[in-house]
């Protein structure tokens, strides 16, 4: 039971003196604050609970005494009483009660709300009861105390028998420090800028604090003594924020200070304050500024180094200072140090500097305007130069003048003169002020030339008496003498040089003031010479390498001085000898063409003395006419010589030399000419006109003209045709200039070509004939012709080839004795074949092969027909027939007879009624000159029609007859032999010869495996009409076993016995033989042969059996089911469609048959066809076949046939509509066969050939693979 008492009846009994405070030191004054309040309510407690008390209780307490007094039980009472206490936030703290003689249930309420009984209080996880009953103890811990925990809180001691329920109450404070403290607007330690003497008000806030916190405001850190205005609001429950706002007019000397403002609580400790600060940047104009380094009036010496410094003092921001020179802003770097800003001038002192004036300017942001300081220079210094100007040269008495002016110069300079080293003092001077500043001082002197002196030496002084700086300028006048006349030496007049020696001439000139220049001169051109001085006189010399232009050259020497207007010359003119440099040759007329008469001219340049011509044929002299002379260059003499020439075409080539001699100097030059004549192409008489080739190979043929112009257009014909000249053309024949390219020889390019060279001067013709050889072809053979027996037989081969002749020819036939038997002869072209004395095993085709070594060799079988009687082929495929009821069926009678036989069809002895409506048709062929056939046409084939007929052939050497047997469709027979073909290391090609094929398209599967893998084999299906395949991927080595079987709609036959082959590798061939021996044992012949005789004897009584019961069926049936081949379930076709289940008819089909391999058959000289041409309705591609689905699409509308099956269309369109035939992308496919095979890795099929699995049920194929 949770019961409440009133919190106003307050016992203050048992509470201690003191209130509790969570700081460490009990001396501070605010804990006996603390004290002293606490004990003023406990007392007012008292003292309302004593007035208020009902008469019930003030007579319970008398009893109590009473009770007391006389030893009565204890009444229950606090020990300990809670009292009033203050606590940080975020601290524990433990409010105590302590019962003695408890009997009532203890609790503890905060505000009135009781916490109830419980040690740990739901709702209160940071409250807690630390319970010790034993000792009345019942404190009350407060963990982490919050805002939250502030209340009043009140131990409360339950009424029992004989006890009264007691109360003790106590204050719980949570004092709060504030949680920041800011100036608005500010962040901690900014800059605050303001403008001087403008207001700026601070305001500091206090957050969050309780009770609420005093702010101090400090400048640097003293109090302010200006009271700001301070508000407290409550933000939150028991949440307070003081704001305190102080308003300031800053002055400049308030720039840099420092504005705090500090929070002070109870919470906070002493000595860490919390508190916020700005510095304040005041914002005022700088001071003027002044100037240290140089002071008004100063002077300074030009080169001297200066440094003027400006300085401006206070201000913010700090002075910008800006120096001028005479109105031009300077350049110059700027310092700041504090609220003292410099700007140092720093330059060398230079005559321009003099009276400049320096400006100063200082401002800032709010300066209005700058503020300056000026000052002008002033600096001395001394003229850099003087300037001396007058004559440089004179004659003796000429009068000269000189003048000297300085430059500019502060204070202005004095000048002084010396000429030849002494005090000339005849001289004026002035000074003017410069428009650079300073002065320039000038003097002028004059004074006359004389003959003592070659040069006159005047110097100025101009001195700086400030500075007692000299500076002096000097000028030389020279005096001017004549040289003496020039004399040439080295050559005297009348000497005859040589060309290419060398002459060297001397000039010399003495004297002369200044010293003179010689120059030389050839025929008034100047040359460029060395000359030197040696001992006051001049000499040049010039080396000559003397040519043919020396002759009668004038070599000047001139001297010359300043003091002379006309120069001084010296001549001498040269006598040289030289002979011919060129000859040059000219021809006339200039295009040489035979019958002409050409004159060659022959032209000698200057020669002295004149030069001797002469001509020259090969190295021979020849005659030459009209020699003359005529003057030349350099005084030398020109020499011509002609020669005349009758052109003719063999001097085309020729070469003819002019030598020009001058005999004097025994020296000559010459100049060959070769004659150019002109004349059309000729052939070379020595080139070969006939040329070979070989088929197929390419052919070049390439001919060579000579003519002048070499310029030759080659033209090909042959036949009267041109040979195109486009390598583009796609043509065999290009012809390209005097080559023909033919790039594959054909027999008809065999022939006469002509090329035809031309040129500007005429054409030539030559004839070339072009043979081709080849390989040889057989054009024709004897046919047609047959032999009675004992007669001679000649066979023909015609051959066209080149080279052809007979020991490229020879006959063969394999197993043939032609050494004895036969004789061989050649004849035009043609070869031949003599057999004496032929007989019936002659009969066979003998092959004409033909090899001339020039290309693939030509062969070609030629027949030899001996008549002989009727032998009628008994193969599968010509002794057993099929077809389904309703259709046409075909049996082929074919015989191999000479002459023609007749062909008689009989059936129960006999002969059928061949007539144009009737059942039966027959139609003959011949199909060579040896075999002929006949087709037995069955029209609507009905269940009567089915078994045996005969056919007899006859002509006048006898007859044959045979028993062919006609069914219903049934499975294929089994393969008769397969056999080896290409083989390579990989790879191996299998064939194999087919046998019935059961009257429906015939599809072949081969399985193989390699040795060692047990009876896992591997199946692959061939294509369909493929009577072989080509396996690869095989391991070289490696042995393998393979075999075929053949299957149908109607099922598969067996395997034939595998073949074991074991594959080559590298040089090592491969082998090949059969798993099951041929050759077999005597007494197991005998008993094979004696089980077949009873074999035979029961198939004849079953076929008795089933005719009899055919007869006694009706139309109706259609398929007996199959012989026990087949599974019990075999009367319902795998192959069939559920929509229409009959039971079928089996046809009867002997198992395990031999292999049939007659040799009674004439030798196989050509491939037979079951169905050819030029049987009506016969399509080979599709007898005994299904139809393929690729093919055959369309229907005719009028007959109702499918196009392109005109044998089999109601059968094929009975299989379609009743389920057989499923169209798919290959046939082999889109049939399901009886007796499918097992894949590997299921067990092989049994050895017996049949093909049931353990559950009576037949496999599916494995996937066809190509």
């Amino acid at each position: 039971m949770v019961w409440l008492m009133k919190s106003d009846n307050i016992n203050c009994a048992g509470r201690q003196d003191k209130t509790e405070f969570n700081h460490d030191d009990d001396d501070d004054e605010d804990d006996d604050d603390a004290v002293n309040v606490a004990a003023i309510s406990c007392s007012n407690a008292r003292v309302e609970a004593q007035a208020q008390a009902p008469p019930s209780a003030s007579a319970s307490t008398a009893t109590a005494t009473a009770t007391t007094a006389t030893s009565l039980p204890a009444v229950q009472k606090f020990r300990i009483t809670p009292h009033d206490l203050q606590i940080l936030e975020g601290t524990d703290t433990l409010l105590r009660c302590e019962v003695a003689s408890r009997s009532g249930k203890v609790q503890w309420t905060k505000d009135g709300f009781a916490l109830g009984f419980s040690a740990v209080i739901p709702g209160f996880p940071r409250y807690s009861v630390l319970v010790d009953a034993k000792h009345g103890i019942y404190n009350l811990q407060i963990k982490n105390a919050t805002l939250e925990d502030d209340a009043e809180y009140q131990c409360q001691v339950g009424p029992a028998a004989g006890n009264p329920a007691i109360r003790a109450n106590a204050k719980l404070s949570i004092v709060a420090a504030p949680s920041t403290i800011m100036i608005e607007g500010y962040a901690r330690n900014a800059k605050v800028e303001v403008v001087e003497k403008q207001n700026l008000t601070l305001k500091c806030i206090a957050e969050n604090a309780n009770p609420a916190a005093e702010i101090v405001w400090y400048q640097g850190d003293v109090p302010v003594d200006i009271v700001p205005l301070v508000s407290i609001n409550q933000t939150a429950a028991k949440r307070f924020t003081t704001s305190s706002i102080l308003h300031l007019q800053p002055h400049s000397e308030d720039d840099y200070r420092e504005y705090s403002c500090e929070a002070r609580h109870k919470a906070l400790p002493p000595d860490v304050p919390m508190r916020a600060q700005v510095q304040l940047s005041v914002l005022y104009p700088p001071g003027p500024p002044f100037f240290e380094g140089y002071s008004q009036g100063e002077t300074v010496r030009r080169g001297q180094q200066m440094a003027i410094a400006c300085r401006s003092r206070g201000g913010n921001p700090p002075a910008q200072l800006i120096w001028y020179r005479n109105g031009v802003a300077i350049n110059s770097p700027q310092r700041t140090s504090g609220r003292l800003s410099e700007n140092v001038y720093k330059f060398t002192a230079s005559s321009e500097d003099n009276g400049a004036n320096l400006v100063c300017e200082a401002k800032n942001l709010l300066s209005t305007t700058p503020l300056r300081a000026e000052l002008n220079l002033t600096v001395l210094y001394a003229p850099k130069d003087v300037y001396l100007s007058g004559a440089t040269q004179a004659k003796v008495g000429d009068s000269v003048q000189l003048s000297c002016v300085t430059a500019p110069s502060n204070p202005a300079a004095s000048i002084t003169w010396t000429l030849n080293g002494r005090p000339f003092n005849n001289s004026s001077y002035k000074t003017t002020s410069s428009t650079d500043g300073g002065w320039v001082s000038s003097s002028n002197i004059s004074f006359s030339i004389d003959t003592q002196s070659r040069t006159f030496l005047a110097v100025c002084h101009a001195l700086n008496k400030e500075l007692t700086q000299n500076v002096i300028g000097s000028h030389t006048v020279n005096v001017l003498y004549p040289p003496s006349p020039p004399l040439v030496t080295g050559y005297n007049d009348g000497d005859i040089l040589v060309s290419g020696s060398i002459l060297k001439l001397q000039c010399s000139s003495a004297g002369g003031n200044p010293p003179p220049s010689l120059q030389w001169y050839k025929n008034d051109k100047r040359l460029n010479a060395a000359s030197k001085v040696l001992d006051n006189k001049i000499i040049s010399e010039l080396s000559l390498l003397i040519n043919a232009s020396d002759n009668n050259a004038i070599y000047k020497c001139e001297v010359q001085n300043a003091a002379i207007d006309i120069p001084l010359f010296a001549t001498k003119t040269l006598g040289v000898h030289f002979p011919p440099e060129t000859v040059k040759i000219s021809v006339l007329p200039r295009n040489l063409v035979p019958g002409l008469r050409a004159k060659l001219i022959c032209d000698s340049s200057s020669s002295n003395p004149p030069a001797k011509i002469s001509w020259w044929k090969d190295g021979i002299p020849v005659e030459g006419v009209n020699l003359a002379n005529k003057p030349g260059l350099w005084g030398g003499s020109v020499s011509t010589l002609e020669m005349s020439v009758n052109i003719t075409q063999d001097l085309d080539g020729i070469v003819y030399t002019c030598q020009s001699h001058n005999e004097v100097l025994q020296r000559s030059v010459h100049e060959t000419i070769s004659l150019d004549i002109l004349y059309p192409p000729k052939f070379e008489a020595s080139q070969s006109t006939s040329f070979m080739g070989i088929e197929g190979s390419p052919l070049q043929v390439e001919l060579v003209a000579n003519g002048n112009p070499m310029i030759i257009t080659y033209t090909w014909t042959k036949d009267g045709l041109p040979i195109s000249k486009d390598p583009l053309s796609g043509q065999r024949l290009i012809s390209d200039g005097s080559r023909l390219n033919i790039s594959k020889l054909n027999r008809n390019d065999a022939g006469v070509y002509l090329c035809e060279a031309s040129n500007s001067q005429g054409s030539a013709l030559i004839e070339i004939q072009i043979m081709v050889e080849y390989a040889p072809t057989i054009t024709s053979v004897s046919e047609g012709q047959s032999f009675m027996a004992g007669e001679q037989a000649v066979l023909a081969c015609h051959i066209q080839a080149r080279p052809l002749e007979a020991s490229y020819v020879r006959w063969s036939r394999e197993g043939y004795d032609l050494a004895s038997r036969t004789v061989a002869s050649f004849e035009n072209g043609t070869a031949y074949l003599q057999i004496e004395n032929v007989q019936r095993s002659d009969i066979g085709n003998f092959t004409c092969i033909v090899d001339n070594h020039r290309g693939a060799v030509a062969a070609h079988n030629v027949l030899l027909v001996v008549q002989t009687a009727p032998e009628i082929e008994h193969s599968p495929s010509f002794t057993r027939f099929a077809a389904r009821p309703g259709v046409r069926a075909q049996l082929i009678c074919r015989a191999l007879a000479s002459p023609q036989p007749s062909f008689i069809w009989r059936r129960h002895g006999k002969d059928l009624k061949m007539q144009r409506r009737q059942k039966f048709k027959s139609i003959e062929r011949q199909v060579d000159a040896l075999i002929y056939e006949s087709a037995l046409l069955i029209e609507n084939t009905a269940a009567d029609d089915y078994g045996h007929y005969e056919c007899v052939v006859r002509n006048n050497l006898g007859q044959a007859s045979a028993t062919l047997e006609f069914s219903k469709p049934t499975r294929p027979d089994v393969p008769l032999q397969l056999r080896v073909g290409n083989v390579s290391d990989t790879g191996v090609e299998l064939m194999w010869i087919p046998g019935f094929d059961g009257g429906m398209q015939v599809y072949y599967r081969l399985r193989f495996r390699q040795h060692g893998d047990g009876d896992k084999y591997k199946y692959v299906d061939a294509k369909p009409g493929h009577q072989n395949m080509t396996l690869d991927g095989l391991k070289p080595g490696a042995t393998y076993y393979f075999s075929v079987m053949a299957a149908n709609e109607a099922g598969g036959s067996k395997f034939i016995p595998d073949i074991k082959l074991t594959m080559g590798k590298g040089s090592q061939p491969h082998s090949a033989e059969y798993t099951e021996k041929d050759e077999l044992p005597n007494v197991m012949i005998i008993g094979i042969t004696s089980a077949a005789m009873v074999l035979l004897v029961l198939n004849a009584a079953l076929v008795a059996w089933f005719v009899i019961r055919r007869q006694n069926k009706s139309q109706g049936e259609t398929e007996p089911s199959n012989d026990d081949v087949y599974s019990k379930d075999d009367n319902q076709s795998v192959y069939k469609a559920d929509v229409q289940k009959k039971t079928a008819a089996s046809t009867y089909l002997v198992e395990n048959v031999d292999i049939i391999q007659s040799t009674a058959y004439p030798p196989k000289y050509q491939e037979s066809s079951m169905c050819t041409p030029p049987y009506p309705l016969c399509n080979p591609d599709f007898t005994r076949t299904l139809p393929n689905p690729k093919r055959h699409s369309q229907r005719n509308s009028a007959t109702g046939l499918i196009e392109g099956m005109p044998m089999r269309s109601k059968d094929d369109h009975m299989l379609i509509s009743n389920g057989l035939y499923i169209p798919s992308p290959s046939p082999a496919s889109s049939l399901v066969i009886k007796g499918s095979y097992i894949s590997s890795p299921s067990p092989a099929p049994p050895a017996d050939g049949s093909y049931f699995n353990m559950s009576d049920k037949y496999m599916s194929y494995p996937p066809v693979t190509y």
